[in-house]
């Protein structure tokens, strides 16, 4: 019963946190993402958990161009850190465009990913990490980002992890 009434609580409370982006999306800014590129992106999905950390299996990661709209999405979302709880994340309308500009793939079992053909650019990537306890009805997680800088010479893939640290 009282985790009834928790989730209750905390389903009114993501009520409470809809947000409108005022920046208009701009394919303009974002049609970078489109090209073919050279630069292959490898990463790691996971974040700290204790007492071991907690791949992202089966997540989806979205490589995101850094444009105006973007930045301002990452700002509502993330404020100036580089994780959020699930639970508490504040629902955010989105641009019908701006799915159409993101790249979009799913991690391994192990949290492992791959962009192939990135082209030249700056760019946020951008997942989750969520389970749900045996015991519980609520998904726990957190929504991690990070940033990243291609300049198309790159020769061997780039490294990333993704953790929200």
């Amino acid at each position: 019963m009282r985790n009834f009434f928790l989730f209750l609580s905390l389903t009114f409370l993501s009520g409470c946190f809809q947000i409108e982006s005022e920046i208009p999306f701009s394919v303009e800014e974002a049609k970078y993402i489109q090209q073919n590129g050279t630069t292959t992106i490898e990463g790691h999905l996971f974040i700290q958990h204790f007492p071991k950390p907690i791949s992202g299996a089966g997540e989806i990661v979205r490589l995101i161009p850094v444009t105006a709209y973007s930045k301002a999405w990452i700002e509502d979302m993330f404020g100036n850190l580089k994780y959020v709880s699930y639970i508490l994340a504040p629902k955010i309308d989105i641009d019908a465009n701006f799915e159409k500009y993101t790249r979009k793939t799913k991690t391994e079992t192990d949290g492992r990913f791959t962009f192939t053909n990135v082209p030249a650019g700056h760019y946020y990537i951008q997942s989750q990490v969520t389970w749900r306890k045996d015991t519980s009805i609520i998904t726990e997680g957190k929504l991690v980002y990070d940033d990243i800088d291609i300049n198309g010479h790159e020769t061997d893939a780039v490294k990333v992890i993704l953790s929200g640290n």
